[in-house]
């Protein structure tokens, strides 16, 4: 509210100023605020309340937002800050505004000028880079409380976000002290900085490159396994970033077994639902990268017979979101080469399983709300049977 009420104040003083400018009056005939400029940024209570949007509930807050959305950013320029503060104003004071500029002398009229260049100056918010600068101290400064290190992680969630910003992370050091927080005694820091790094790196090369040889991608695995739920779903998401389309990254999760961790995840129904769609989301992942670049030998874990059972296993949940990623994941699977399709029948029961989906996906189509939802599953578990069968015919074809 502060913000806002000083942002009244600024605007008033330029349409004040703007209105001995319609009056003629102004020394030199130039305006008031010739050559200012008004910078754009986010202050830090607007970070905040952006970083993580799914834990506010404060319905009364998002309404003040929502009435204030052309301020969350700053103006993008002193016409645009007129033109909000015009259409915010009383016509009736407007006039008098106006008014009371006509009278006013020559030495009034400059020391108005000095007075509303200071508080334009005052008002300027930091670029993005200083932002980032600042939180990056905060988090290499000792002395910081807990809340300062939360809340400097926190901007850099919201700030790293456009490809520029994220490329900078690391020129300013951040990168390195971001990933030292992965060790930190608190849970919230150690999620949060994966987040981060997470957030930097995904689908950035250059970033990517830039934490694996800081060694981040160990840690996060380890983190993944975590008793704290949101801190290993944040982990998982990082190491699931930094590894898309990133063979050096591959290598070293292979290294790190984390095979095994996403097989411990997929085949253990108690964890976290939102932990398992991200593990068969990275088994997807894995396949299709596998798919795309044939000329790379394809991972031992896919010809695990374990790791695809536990990937079958998960189209008898009652999750449709979960249902949907293991039938993207097994169609990717059955197109490796070093799958076998007789592994698939016999070991995994995929074929029963499939059969089991269809039903289930009949019964809710019988429902309005789900039927739609149902009819596209209907289509990826037909594609996916298709394959499958494509694939078992190869094998079973008996020659003449």
């Amino acid at each position: 509210m502060e913000r806002v009420a000083l942002r009244f104040l600024v605007a008033t003083a330029v349409i004040l100023a703007v209105a001995t400018v319609i009056s003629g009056e102004l020394v030199n005939e130039t305006s008031a605020t010739a050559g200012l400029l008004w910078s754009t940024g986010k202050d830090e209570s607007d970070l905040l309340s952006k970083a993580e949007p799914e834990n506010s509930n404060d319905s009364s807050s998002s309404a003040v937002v929502n009435d204030h959305e052309d301020l969350d950013g700053g103006f993008s320029s002193l016409e645009g800050m007129l033109h909000w503060a015009i259409g915010h104003s009383d016509p009736t004071k407007l006039k008098e505004g106006a008014e009371d500029a006509q009278r006013l002398s020559v030495s009034e009229l400059q020391k108005r000028q000095l007075e509303l260049k200071e508080l334009i100056e005052k008002m300027k918010m930091p670029s993005d880079a200083e932002l980032m600068r600042m939180a990056i101290d905060d988090l290499n400064n000792s002395s910081s409380s807990l809340g300062d290190r939360q809340r400097a992680l926190q901007e850099l969630l919201i700030l790293v976000e456009p490809l520029d910003n994220a490329n900078d992370l690391n020129k300013l050091g951040g990168l390195a002290i971001v990933i030292q927080e992965l060790d930190h005694p608190d849970q919230d820091i150690r999620r949060l900085s994966a987040w981060v790094l997470g957030k930097a790196c995904q689908n950035n090369a250059a970033v990517q490159k830039q934490i694996l040889e800081l060694g981040a991608l160990t840690k996060l695995i380890k983190m993944v396994q975590s008793t704290s739920i949101e801190e290993a779903i944040k982990a998982l998401y990082a190491v699931s970033a930094l590894i898309q389309n990133n063979l050096a990254g591959q290598e070293i999760f292979y290294a790190e077994a984390g095979d095994t961790m996403l097989q411990e995840i997929l085949s253990n129904s108690s964890n976290d639902i939102r932990l398992r769609r991200k593990a068969v989301s990275v088994v997807a992942d894995l396949a299709e990268y596998q798919l795309e670049n044939i000329a790379i030998a394809e991972s031992p874990c896919f010809r695990n017979h374990l790791f695809l059972n536990s990937v079958v296993d998960l189209t008898a949940s009652t999750d449709l979101d979960l249902q949907e990623k293991a039938l993207v994941a097994i169609k990717n699977l059955l197109q490796l080469k070093t799958t076998e399709a007789l592994v698939f029948k016999d070991f995994c029961n995929l074929d029963g399983s499939l059969e089991r989906m269809r039903q289930q996906l009949l019964d809710l189509m019988a429902e309005e709300d789900r039927r739609d939802y149902a009819v596209d599953l209907e289509t990826l578990r037909r594609e996916v049977e298709q394959i499958f069968h494509e694939k078992l015919g190869k094998v079973t074809k008996v020659p003449t």
